[in-house]
C-alpha cells in the first residue's frame, strides 16, 4: 500500500551563496499561497535556514542526512512529508556534491530529482555548461533549473537556450532586498520586521513554469514507513526544562520529538526574559543560539542566573550545547571586547572571534553509545576544566569537540541530534557519565 503522493524535488546548486534558500522559500510561499500543503526538509545539519523555511511553508522543517539522521529514518521522514503534503521541497547543503555524504548522495539514495539553482547574474550561455556538469558529474536526475538574479527576458532566453533540452522551470530577478546574514548564517526571521512581506515579494517575483511542474509525477512511499520506530520511554515521568528564545534557538524539531517519544514532559522558559528554570524540572536543556548577541541582557538576568546555579547545586542534570555552554561559562567577550559575566557553572571564559572555530559533522561517545551531530561556532572556550571525552570528526575520525563535566553539568560545542541515539540522549538528561 502506498501513501498519498506529492511532487518531491531537491533544490541544490554548485555552491553556497547561489540562492538555494531564497528559491526554496519563494517556491514554498508560492505553492502555499495557492492553497497547496507544503513540507520543506533540509539536507545536512542546520538551524537557521529551517527557521526561515518554516516561516515560508507554515510547517516545521526537519533534517535529512544519510550519516547524522541515517538512511531509514530519512526514508521515514520523506514518507511522512509526502503523505502529508502536495509539495515536498528539500533544500540541499553547500554545493550539490560537497561533503561525505553529499546532497547528491541523498538524492540518488531516494531517487529524488534535483532542481538546480544557478546564479546567472554574471553569465549567460555558460549556464548550460554549468548545469550539464551538475547533472552528469554524479550523475543525478535533473528536474530542471531555476536561474537566480536574471536581468531581463532576453537574458532568461539566453540561459534557456544554453540548457540543451533541460527545462528552465523558473527565474528570479536581482532582488532589491536580500535576506540579511550574520556570522552563523541568515538573520533569524523574527528579527526582520517585515519578513512575510519579503517572502511574499519573492513568491511574486518568481517566474515559474506551472505546466512543466504539473507534468512531474507525484512520488509516493510505502505506507509501512509511516509506522513510528519504537523508542524506550526512558524519560517517563520526567520533566525537561528547555531554554527557548532568541539567544537559545538552535533546536532540531526532531530533538523535541525524541524527548516526547522518550516520555518526557517538556516545559520552556526564556533566560532573555529573566525567567528562572521552571519549578519541578528534573533536567535542564540549554541549546545553542546567539548568546553573544545578548551578552548584556543575559549578564543582568539575575533570576535566570540564580536559578541555573540553584539547579546545578541541587544536582539536577544540565545539558548545555554550544551557545548553552557559553551562557554557563564565567563570561562571554563579544567582538567589541565587552566581557559579560555569565552563570559560571563551567570554569573558563568564552571569547568571540571573526574566524570560524569549528564546523562539521561529529559523533560524541557516551555511555549509551555514539550520539551523532555537528559543530559550528565562531568562539573559543579558554578553560582549565578536565575534558571528559572528545567527539570524533566525520568522516576522518580525527579528534573533535571536547565534552566537559562539572558536577551535574554536561557541556560542549557539540550539537547532538537526539534521534540518532535516543537512549544516549536520555542518558545525558538523566545524568549518566560519558
Amino acid at each position: 500500500m502506498d501513501t498519498r503522493g506529492a511532487r518531491v524535488v531537491m533544490v541544490a546548486a554548485i555552491a553556497s551563496g547561489q540562492g538555494k534558500t531564497t528559491v526554496t522559500a519563494a517556491l514554498a510561499r508560492r505553492f502555499r499561497r495557492r492553497g497547496q500543503t507544503v513540507r520543506v526538509l533540509k539536507c545536512g545539519p542546520d538551524f537557521i535556514d529551517p527557521m526561515l523555511l518554516e516561516r515560508a511553508s507554515g510547517a516545521p522543517v526537519h533534517s535529512l542526512d544519510l550519516w547524522m539522521v541515517g538512511p531509514e529514518p530519512c526514508r521515514r521522514r520523506l514518507a511522512a512529508a509526502a503523505a502529508d503534503a502536495d509539495v515536498v521541497l528539500i533544500e540541499g547543503v553547500m554545493g550539490l556534491y560537497d561533503g561525505k555524504p553529499s546532497a547528491a548522495d541523498l538524492a540518488r539514495e531516494f531517487g529524488i530529482p534535483v532542481l538546480a539553482v544557478i546564479d546567472a547574474g554574471a553569465m549567460a550561455q555558460t549556464a548550460g555548461a554549468l548545469v550539464l556538469g551538475l547533472r552528469d558529474y554524479g550523475p543525478v536526475q535533473l528536474a530542471g533549473v531555476v536561474a537566480n538574479r536574471v536581468g531581463s527576458e532576453g537574458h532568461a532566453r539566453m540561459v534557456a537556450e544554453s540548457l540543451r533540452g533541460i527545462p528552465l522551470l523558473g527565474t528570479l530577478p536581482k532582488q532589491a532586498r536580500r535576506l540579511p546574514e550574520r556570522h552563523l548564517g541568515l538573520v533569524l526571521p523574527d528579527e526582520v520586521g517585515d519578513i512575510d512581506a519579503v517572502l511574499d515579494a519573492l513568491a511574486d517575483e518568481l517566474q515559474f513554469d506551472d505546466a512543466a511542474w504539473a507534468a512531474m509525477l507525484p512520488r509516493s512511499f510505502d505506507a509501512s514507513l509511516l509506522q513510528p520506530e519504537p523508542v524506550p520511554r526512558l524519560l517517563a515521568e520526567k520533566t525537561v526544562a528547555i531554554a527557548r528564545d532568541a539567544a537559545f534557538c538552535f533546536l532540531y524539531p526532531a530533538n523535541l520529538d525524541t524527548l516526547r517519544a522518550l516520555g518526557a514532559q517538556l516545559t520552556f522558559f526564556s533566560p532573555l526574559a529573566d525567567q528562572p528554570v521552571p519549578d519541578g524540572a528534573d533536567a535542564v536543556y540549554l541549546p545553542g543560539g546567539y548568546p553573544e548577541l545578548h551578552g548584556e541582557t543575559l549578564a543582568h538576568a539575575r533570576h535566570w542566573q540564580a536559578s541555573i546555579r540553584a539547579a546545578h547545586a541541587a544536582g539536577r542534570p544540565i545539558l548545555a550545547e554550544c551557545g548553552g555552554m557559553m551562557a554557563v561559562a564565567e563570561s562571554i567577550t563579544d567582538l567589541e571586547g565587552h566581557a559579560w559575566p555569565m552563570a559560571g557553572l563551567l570554569p573558563g571564559k568564552v571569547k568571540m572571534q571573526a574566524r570560524l572555530a569549528g564546523l562539521g559533522a561529529q559523533g560524541m561517545p557516551t555511555a549509551g553509545g555514539e550520539l551523532r551531530g555537528h559543530t559550528f561556532h565562531y568562539s573559543r572556550l579558554e578553560t582549565q576544566a578536565t575534558v571528559a571525552a572528545h567527539a570524533l570528526k566525520h568522516p576522518s575520525g580525527a579528534e573533535g569537540e571536547a565534552l566537559y563535566r562539572a558536577g551535574s553539568l554536561t557541556a560542549s560545542y557539540f550539537h547532538a541530534f537526539f534521534a540518532s541515539n535516543p537512549a544516549a540522549a536520555a542518558g545525558l538528561l538523566l545524568g549518566a557519565q560519558a
